[in-house]
């Protein structure tokens, strides 16, 4: 049996009782934490505009049963699927997931609400359908090799997210593993993602990854209604793996499939940028507070990272030194150190320090190199910090950044967190929305439950 039979096999064949109730529960838990975002991007992010005239422009803004998370109104399934991802991943505060690079949630849930009010499924049909595309687009992202991924210039959440959404879609659609192996086959040619976003602060980053999640679903539906997919779509001659990676592992597609559970892996994160940024914020909020410096205590700071954090947050140094747009904040490490030292936290709400004169002298003073005993390790998000101060150096490493699994943040911290986001958009709403989420697994239909 090939790749990408067998992991249609899963995505069909794996039951809720399947699923110890532990991994449901961190499936629920993550999408409202995706939400949260979703909701605060759809009224305050700076692409919103734009893609909403598109969908009024195009007419793809009909009325229809599915809930977009910030908007007083319903779509068609495959509209709000896009916008829903679209918005849970433009304030770069969704989950990550280190061993494949990837963001989970943005590209996945979406694509899992949409199909379960289409199908009238019930809330725990739905998170299991969540917790499938989580297995089906963490472990395809493991087998791409982030790093010989990134060196292609793809963007794997956007890519492998396509393939995960298909998979959630296509198990509340009922696909047999027929079907499933077609909805890859078609996810094949819908995958998509370039990190060419880095070079002048777009926003392609943001609407890839709700494509993915809209083109999971139409794979999904394409293979329900017996569209014919392309067969050995991940490890054929010209499929996803030999496409998209150098050097590509496809024993971690299948590698405790169905035992290990790598949503668990998943980490939520505490700041709105690239992962790549949290570890080195961490550790200069800890120096801060332990020292109780202030922002000109500082004489410079040198941020090392993996070579796929240097990619992305501190290459090239002196234009990630000069952040102007929102984009260019989320990736630009020593915006991200400005802001920890100026503020003592990084929220959402900290990016007005964009473009003034504090920022920029903070930033001017951090530099970014590869660190290569962060090369080689299991995770790639950790960081070693040195830290100048009135002529004495200070040197921290942190393994992993807070809000991995083991450091993973409690009920109270996370709905904190989404009150925090979603509070100033929902106002009185937000704690009944935020209890009717937490209730989301036993609802008898997603679609009523939402309403």
């Amino acid at each position: 049996m090939t790749l990408t039979a067998r992991l249609a096999d899963f995505a069909v064949g794996t039951s809720c009782a399947d699923i110890p109730a532990t991994v449901t529960d961190r499936a629920n838990i993550l999408a409202i934490d995706l939400i949260g975002s979703a909701i605060r991007a759809a009224q305050e992010a700076d692409s919103t505009p734009a893609v909403l005239a598109m969908v009024e422009r195009l007419g793809f803004a009909g009325d229809g049963p599915c809930t977009v998370f910030g908007l007083n109104r319903r779509y068609g399934a495959a509209t709000a699927a896009l916008l829903n991802g679209t918005f849970g991943h433009s304030l770069d505060f969704d989950d990550t997931h280190a061993d494949s690079s990837l963001h989970p949630s943005a590209p996945v849930v979406p694509a899992a609400l949409a199909a379960a009010e289409l199908t009238g499924a019930s809330g725990a049909e739905f998170l299991t359908a969540v917790v499938i595309g989580f297995e089906t687009c963490c472990r395809l992202g493991m087998a791409l090799d982030p790093t010989a991924h990134y060196a292609r210039g793809f963007h794997p959440t956007a890519t492998a997210g396509t393939f995960g959404a298909a998979a959630a879609a296509g198990r509340l659609l009922g696909l047999d593993a027929a079907g499933m192996e077609s909805a890859f086959g078609i996810a094949a040619s819908q995958a998509s993602g370039s990190l060419q976003f880095l070079e002048n602060g777009a926003w392609n980053k943001r609407y890839q990854v709700g494509e993915a999640a809209m083109k999971g679903l139409m794979a999904a539906t394409l293979a329900a209604g017996g569209f014919k997919g392309a067969s050995q779509a991940i490890e054929g001659k010209h499929g996803f793996l030999q496409g998209y990676s150098d050097a590509p592992q496809p024993d971690k597609l299948l590698d405790g499939l169905g035992q290990v559970w790598e949503t668990l892996r998943i980490g939520v994160k505490p700041y709105p940028a690239c992962r790549y940024t949290h570890a080195a914020v961490d550790g200069i909020l800890a120096l801060r507070a332990q020292h109780g410096w202030s922002a000109q205590d500082i004489d410079a700071i040198t941020v090392g990272l993996h070579r796929n954090g240097v990619a992305l947050v501190g290459a090239p140094i002196e234009a990630k030194r000069k952040a102007r747009s929102i984009v260019d904040g989320q990736f630009s490490m020593p915006f991200a150190a400005a802001v920890a030292l100026l503020r003592g936290r990084f929220g959402w709400d900290d990016y007005d320090l964009l473009g003034t004169a504090d920022a920029d002298a903070v930033a001017a003073r951090v530099d970014v190199r590869q660190d290569a005993s962060l090369e080689g390790l299991r995770h790639p998000f950790g960081a070693v910090l040195s830290v100048t101060v009135r002529g004495q150096t200070h040197v921290l490493r942190i393994q992993d950044p807070s809000g991995e699994p083991e450091t993973f943040p409690d009920t109270a911290a996370l709905d904190l967190k989404f009150r925090t986001l979603a509070g100033p958009v929902l106002n009185t709403a937000c704690d009944g929305w935020l209890a009717r989420l937490h209730g989301l697994g036993r609802a008898v239909s997603v679609v009523q439950h939402l309403q």
